[in-house]
């Protein structure tokens, strides 16, 4: 009874007037900001953490909170637009959301990424509710080598997408783990390929790899064939999911939201790895598998599923233990201690209505955030009408500006450039780009947790694959994640010849 009547209580705080404004406002500006490249829910809330100054604890946690899980859904309009993810968590949708805007079906792209995220943002939250403690915990045995693994198993998917020129998924995921080399050495204190540039010293940033490897060499391109500088004419479709539209989507929503919300748990490995390793995985167990890429609609439900379900996910960490499992909740942590909240497993039983009240803010926040989405389709829509030259310049202005407020330095802004081109190149070769986005992502954290698991087995490296029953798990996954591709298309090619 106790805890019904907190639940209660929560759900009674959460409908009060003033949060409900807050859930709306965070939820729209995380959405606005979700769509600008660059900039992701981190800044969003960093610079709105003054406003929270004499707000309840409650009410500012409420909007922090709005805002994150509102830039998931709004990372992905511009990535099924332009071509131009948002944030690291938005790449995924750019897979199949962009092949449908230039097949007509824009509106319908939108609308199911808006679906998806909420089916998403639900499951997540009913997942808080029921596995909050469970997770928080499996999450403690996550050391080094469990979390190495992990990484090489999300490459691992990411590069088995490039069916038919894995060599090239190699290929450009050893460029981005070089990219995510550069900098101080953390346990030497080393300078690697700096060239003696101060702004390298820090390392490049993986989010100015995003804007121009996708954004600016996507104007490039664009540029390069004429023809796609004429207003486009294309039918945009209609935004309503036919029944077809379902039932090839609710078991993908349904399948993937977990993988998430599982994924978004575990510190450090955050929305990016969540899409992607979602992507990846529908694409080989669904029966639309070979479609995906070219426009399929599961390729957009997918990620946007996971992605959102993952953003919910990263809270349990932060609220359980304190731990923060991304940039965005280490800015959400910071402003949580200095709302005179303290993270942990004591929050759950000293503050049941601050807890219970966001649980059911994050439902009506979700509910708030599809309503959102869907109205802003029309509007969004307009931007397809756009003259090309008047569309790619402004493209350009918002990815420089997005790459300026990462770091205020003019080198970003050649490092910016030097994408572009260098994306440009792989694009006319038909070199995939996933792998070398998230080996950027992920490939500091990779080195760094490899490093320390020789140093705690010793230099045994047999120890690191095998050491732990969930290493082994995820070895076995990296392996089979590899063979998998190659594996069916000789069980086809043995079938053709029978």
């Amino acid at each position: 009874m106790g805890d019904i009547n907190t639940f209660l209580e929560g759900l009674t705080t959460a409908f009060h007037p003033m949060n409900l404004l807050w859930v709306l406002i965070g939820g729209f500006l995380g959405t606005i900001v979700g769509m600008l490249p660059g900039l992701g829910p981190a800044t969003a809330v960093a610079v709105l953490i003054p406003v929270t100054f004499g707000m309840e604890p409650v009410s500012a946690l409420i909007l922090m909170i709005a805002i994150y899980y509102g830039a998931m859904y709004g990372g992905s309009r511009s990535s099924i637009l332009l071509n131009t993810p948002g944030d690291g968590s938005a790449i995924a949708a750019t897979f199949d959301g962009y092949p449908m805007t230039k097949n007509g079906e824009a509106g319908k792209a939108l609308t199911i990424s808006a679906v998806a995220s909420l089916i998403g943002g639900i499951v997540a939250v009913v997942g808080f509710i029921v596995l909050a403690k469970p997770l928080s915990d499996f999450s403690l045995q996550f050391g080094p080598r469990e979390y190495f693994v992990l990484f090489l198993f999300t490459l691992s998917t990411i590069v088995s997408l490039s069916i038919g020129k894995m060599v090239k998924g190699f290929i450009a995921t050893a460029i981005g783990l070089m990219v995510s080399t550069v900098g101080v050495d953390l346990q030497t204190s080393v300078y690697r390929f700096t060239f003696d540039i101060p702004h390298l010293s820090e390392g490049i940033n993986f989010l100015v790899v995003i804007i121009g490897v996708y954004a600016v060499a996507e104007v490039l391109y664009n540029y390069m064939h004429l023809e796609a500088l004429k207003p486009p004419d294309a039918k945009l479709g209609s935004m309503k999911l036919t029944k077809t539209d379902w039932k090839r989507t609710w078991w993908t929503m349904l399948r993937q939201s977990p993988i998430g919300f599982v994924i978004g748990v575990l510190p450090g490995a955050g929305g990016s790895i969540a899409s992607m390793l979602s992507y990846s995985t529908e694409r080989q167990v669904n029966k639309n598998g070979k479609d995906f890429g070219k426009g399929a609609i599961e390729g957009v439900a997918a990620p946007e599923a996971s992605n959102n379900a993952a953003s919910v996910g990263a809270l349990i960490p932060l609220l359980t233990m304190g731990v923060p499992g991304s940039g965005t909740t280490a800015v959400i942590l910071g402003a949580v201690i200095m709302l005179g909240l303290q993270p942990g497993p004591l929050l759950f039983e000293n503050e049941p209505e601050t807890i219970w009240t966001l649980i059911n803010s994050m439902f009506i926040g979700n509910i708030f955030l599809v309503i959102i989405n869907i109205a802003l389709i029309g509007v969004l829509l307009k931007i397809l009408r756009t003259p090309p030259k008047v569309l790619y310049p402004i493209i350009l202005v918002l990815a420089y500006l997005g790459t300026y407020t990462l770091g205020y330095s003019v080198v970003d802004f050649y490092i910016l450039l030097i994408f572009g081109l260098l994306g440009l190149g792989l694009k006319l070769l038909d070199f995939p780009m996933a792998p070398l986005i998230l080996a950027a992502i992920v490939g500091s954290d990779m080195e760094q947790n490899f490093r320390k698991s020789l140093i705690t087995s010793n230099n045994n490296v047999f120890d690191i694959f095998f050491g732990s029953p969930i290493s082994i798990v995820l070895t076995i996954m990296t392996i089979l994640s590899l063979t998998y591709p190659l594996i069916m298309k000789m069980v086809k090619k043995r079938k053709k010849t029978e």
